[in-house]
């Protein structure tokens, strides 16, 4: 990576969603989640977890897992105090689910994530001068799994939920960005995520310093680009939290388009 004073973009990636495609993986364990708790009388579909997490609230997949069987056991005339659920067990369960039952050799849904960009891509960025890292809500083992083992990356840059708050709070981005870049005022920071959430995220980083240009860049996961119309409603959720572009891959996002972006604020 080039020195830090030469730095004048930064591109930080969430990893869910633009990095790997979690569908059948996160998604699949937090269906799980619900189903097993709720006594498999409900499974949330794909289109009620876009629902719950257009909230901007639930990044964190065990907290919306709770929150999904906390509003099941409501609809049914409960109080969320009445279910006494141990949120310990349903991170438990979750991860048997996505890492698996054996903690040293992982079997679970995460073995079979696809890859949304490859090495190469990363490496053009490089090479025209970007710094890139990551700022993700996964948890370490999860985020250094798919970036060391699966994508090949020596010691990449990466924040995640162990080392700051959960997004929209921006902590996270501001600590990947002191990792990567130069400090000073015009530099312009580029964040890649897939939810409202990372834009929110975006949005209060601009606030606080607003010295910075910050542009948030949305990417359309795997599942949503099903069908047309669910391609565009998922595209306007992203530009109306704040997204200045969505784009349908990652790796659309070249040193270009990078450059362009910067420049006119639309690619």
């Amino acid at each position: 990576m080039m020195a830090k004073s030469s730095v004048k973009t930064v591109v930080v990636f969430d990893i869910d969603g633009v990095v790997r495609d979690v569908a059948n993986s996160y998604r699949r364990a937090l269906a799980d989640t619900v189903e097993h708790f709720t006594n498999s009388a409900y499974r949330p579909t794909p289109q009620d977890i876009d629902q719950l997490k257009s909230e901007g609230l639930w990044n964190n997949d065990w907290e919306a897992s709770q929150e999904f069987i906390y509003r099941y056991c409501e609809s049914q005339g409960k109080t969320r105090q009445q279910l006494q659920l141990h949120y310990n067990a349903i991170v438990a369960f979750f991860q048997s689910r996505y890492r698996g039952t054996d903690p040293e050799n992982w079997t679970g849904y995460i073995c079979n994530e696809p890859l949304l960009l490859q090495p190469s891509y990363l490496e053009n960025l490089t090479t025209a001068g970007i710094a890139w890292g990551f700022f993700s809500g996964a948890t370490r083992g999860s985020a250094t799994y798919v970036l060391q083992k699966r994508l090949g990356l020596q010691s990449p840059v990466l924040i995640a939920m162990e080392d700051a708050p959960g997004k929209p709070d921006p902590t996270g981005l501001f600590a990947t960005v002191e990792l990567l870049g130069n400090p000073v005022n015009n530099l312009t920071i580029i964040y890649v995520g897939d939810t409202v959430a990372d834009m929110y995220t975006v949005n209060k980083a601009r606030e606080i310093h607003p010295h910075r240009n910050w542009i948030g860049v949305g990417i359309l996961p795997p599942h949503v680009q099903d069908t047309a119309a669910h391609s565009h409603a998922y595209t306007q959720t992203l530009l109306t939290a704040g997204a200045a572009v969505v784009l349908s891959n990652v790796e659309q996002l070249t040193a270009l388009k990078i450059l362009e972006l910067q420049e006119t604020g639309e690619i």
